[in-house]
């Protein structure tokens, strides 16, 4: 980790919690405890990380280190935090490259699309071909590694690989 790189930390499953490393054990991000207006501080690394392994996000064209921290710095105190449009992972990204883009939102966004589809769908075509439909679809997604392992378990051991034994 070096000064104004772009750190981000994994939460469970769901999200990731972005910040800017200040290079003097600090980093500045969108701090606050849920249900409470977040705001841009300046905290410790542990802090940010709060006991989970620490990434460093990297980009093919971004703004030098110094402009980084300044961009971040610039912010400290602010508020505006949204879910949507404001979170951490924009912050993060505009500090660095001037854009403020979202990767999870983005992701989100995608799956909420087809959330809506499958909704338009059973409501077009009736709840009942929806749900034969989501059935099927998860028959097939199950049924698909059984018959790879039933497949594997045909095949003689030894040409599983390379195809030829190890004999031969």
């Amino acid at each position: 980790m070096a000064r104004g790189d772009h750190l981000y930390v994994r939460r469970g499953r769901r999200y990731s919690h972005h910040g800017i490393d200040c290079g003097d054990g600090t980093v500045i991000h969108y701090a606050g405890p849920r249900g409470t207006e977040r705001y841009v501080a300046r905290t410790s690394v542990d802090e940010f990380s709060i006991g989970s392994q620490v990434f460093v996000r990297s980009y093919d064209s971004r703004l030098s280190a110094e402009e980084t921290v300044r961009h971040a710095e610039s912010r400290l105190g602010s508020v505006g935090y949204h879910l949507v449009r404001n979170n951490c992972e924009h912050f993060a990204a505009w500090c660095c490259t001037g854009r403020a883009v979202s990767g999870q939102v983005r992701s989100w966004m995608m799956a909420s699309q087809g959330t809506v589809a499958s909704f338009l769908a059973a409501q077009s075509l009736g709840v009942h071909m929806a749900l034969v439909g989501t059935v099927g679809a998860g028959l097939y997604a199950f049924g698909r590694p059984l018959r790879r392992r039933m497949t594997a378990a045909t095949v003689p051991a030894g040409r599983r690989r390379g195809g030829r034994r190890a004999d031969e």
